[in-house]
């Protein structure tokens, strides 16, 4: 199996297991170096095992059905995996306020649903970086943070 096809697949697994359906953050000590920086438009900077898991629980304590999947198939070249997704949930659970523009106070039933495309360097069969452009204007939109131009 070529380089390419190893970070492949370890993406596939990380994107299953910590962006789908359920979150199992076991697969951050598994495949993400220790100082591996998540990094969206939407949020703060995460960096380390400790500060990621602690967003994801955050995340989806805010979220309950949070959920994203693959748009399209995974790229590799070198230490470098992209992949293009979509995804989102229902905040049902309680206030979150780790957006950037501003909070949500407790279950406000607003849905989001948005896309984006990520990029995620790997080193010696680990995830260092995973560095990520969304569509943060729909989520934001539909989450009542920011509101369209009339």
């Amino acid at each position: 199996m070529s380089k390419e096809e190893q970070n492949k697949a370890i993406v596939g697994r990380w994107f299953n297991d910590f962006w789908g359906e359920t979150c199992n953050l076991a697969i951050v000590d598994e495949l993400a170096a220790p100082s591996m920086l998540l990094q969206y438009s939407l949020h703060e900077p995460r960096r380390g095992h400790e500060d990621i898991k602690d967003f994801m629980t955050g995340f989806r304590s805010a979220f309950p059905n949070l959920k994203f999947w693959g748009a399209a198939d995974l790229i590799a070249e070198g230490d470098y995996v992209v992949g293009r997704w979509e995804g989102g949930g229902t905040h049902t659970g309680p206030a979150f306020s780790d957006f950037l523009i501003g909070s949500l106070p407790a279950d406000t039933g607003r849905k989001m649903h948005f896309t984006g495309t990520t990029v995620l360097r790997l080193q010696n069969g680990k995830i260092v970086e995973e560095i990520g452009l969304d569509d943060g204007v729909t989520a934001l939109t539909q989450l009542g943070l920011i509101r369209a131009a009339a």
